[in-house]
């Protein structure tokens, strides 16, 4: 590797002076850097030199920018066969927020310095810490991608990632737990929806209250799935935002949930006014086809949810002074919920107690940590007051015997 002074004279006689650092790479081909100043060009000859030593160093004509590794990482992830919802989040990453700040920057120029400046670009702008985690692991990505194109040779992000797990682990924060009246609706809100719900909407209501299912499992639920005789419904596949019909997003997704009496007569009823459609679905839109997810909520579950006194009150008034009610839940998830918590307390409603492995088999839980994550402290305590009497009790009684 070398460093040398080049002297030129351009077409207007003026005379010019650059350094040229002249140097071979780790895949022997030959490079040449010019620089302005003599201390640049030593200063990249020194940290070439150690790079091109410990095989890491790829010369800024071997790599792109940012921008483009991150355009062919998107092409990798549509021909690994990713959901479309999946690939739109990434490309909003890489539109919003990655290409606008370091979308010019060579990949070669990315490192753990440059990755917590940008960071720290995107809290400055608003970002929130859940959007900017998300991000970072996007660009961690799109530099593996690029790893294996042979585009760059070092991941800061995974390298940020090493570092922080051989240091100290940052406490974990706490989620906030699932309250009734506020994330899951109370059993006399519930009872309210029921008598509340009516019209095209009511069935699905009723399944969505008694099974648990996800929207998109619902929306996608055919009548062949349904089996009314022996009350039960299969859930093998999915409709996602753009209608796709597919797969639920995990193998326990996949799944066998019995239908108490009230909804097998309600599907009964409605499988008779069902609209039909090639697709066969349970509940679908007036042509037969998927129905919009919005739909459901505004036209569906909030006027339910209305007319159930199961709303609250805004800064708004109608024509007669009165405060505008708006749902006092927002999503379909506050159902699914409160399936989940009767599920766990069906013994105090008189029922069969499930257990925690039955409770994420119903909910179509990945792995029971998911269960225990979300509605862990629904479980039922143990008594132990009761259980250390109990046992003094036993211990008393053989010392008297």
């Amino acid at each position: 590797m070398s460093v040398r002074k080049r002297t030129w004279t351009t077409a207007k006689g003026e005379e010019k002076t650059a350094w040229v650092v002249d140097y071979v790479d780790a895949k022997g081909a030959r490079r040449l850097k010019t620089f302005a100043k003599k201390k640049e060009a030593d200063a990249f000859a020194a940290t070439a030199n150690v790079e091109i030593r410990e095989g890491v160093h790829v010369a800024d004509r071997a790599t792109v920018a940012v921008k483009e590794a991150g355009e062919l990482w998107l092409k990798s992830c549509d021909a690994a066969g990713l959901e479309r919802s999946t690939l739109d989040q990434y490309g909003q990453h890489l539109r919003l927020h990655i290409a606008p700040l370091i979308g010019e920057t060579k990949l070669s120029k990315i490192t753990v310095p440059v990755v917590r400046a940008f960071q720290e670009q995107l809290r400055e702008q608003g970002r929130s810490p859940a959007m900017i985690k998300r991000v970072t692991v996007s660009l961690g990505s799109i530099l593996c991608d690029a790893q294996e194109r042979g585009l760059v040779v070092r991941n800061a992000v995974s390298e940020m990632s090493k570092r922080r797990k051989g240091g100290a682990k940052p406490e974990k924060r706490q989620k906030a737990r699932l309250r009734y009246g506020v994330d899951i609706p109370t059993m006399a809100e519930i009872r309210a929806i029921l008598v509340a719900a009516e019209g095209r909407y009511r069935p699905f209501l009723v399944t969505a209250i008694f099974t648990g299912m996800r929207a998109s499992e619902l929306r996608g639920l055919t009548w062949a799935d349904v089996d009314l005789d022996k009350a039960q419904i299969h859930v093998r596949q999915r409709a996602d935002k753009y209608h796709v019909i597919g797969m639920p997003k995990s193998d326990a997704g996949q799944r066998t949930i019995p239908l108490t009496p009230m909804v097998v007569n309600t599907l009964k009823e409605w499988r008779l006014a069902c609209p039909k459609g090639e697709l066969d679905l349970v509940f679908p839109n007036g042509e037969g086809k998927v129905e919009w997810h919005q739909n459901i909520i505004k036209r569906g579950l909030w006027p339910a949810l209305i007319k159930a006194g199961v709303a609250v009150p805004t800064s708004k008034r109608d024509e007669e002074g009165q405060p505008v009610m708006v749902a006092k839940y927002t999503g379909l998830h506050a159902l699914r919920h409160w399936f989940a918590s009767w599920c766990i307390n069906r013994k105090v409603d008189g029922g069969l107690e499930l257990s925690p492995k039955a409770v994420q088999a119903r909910m179509g839980h990945s792995s029971i940590q998911v269960t225990f994550d979300t509605y862990g402290h629904l479980f039922p305590a143990a008594d132990e007051a009761q259980a250390l009497a109990d046992a003094e009790s036993r211990l008393l009684a053989v010392n008297a015997t």
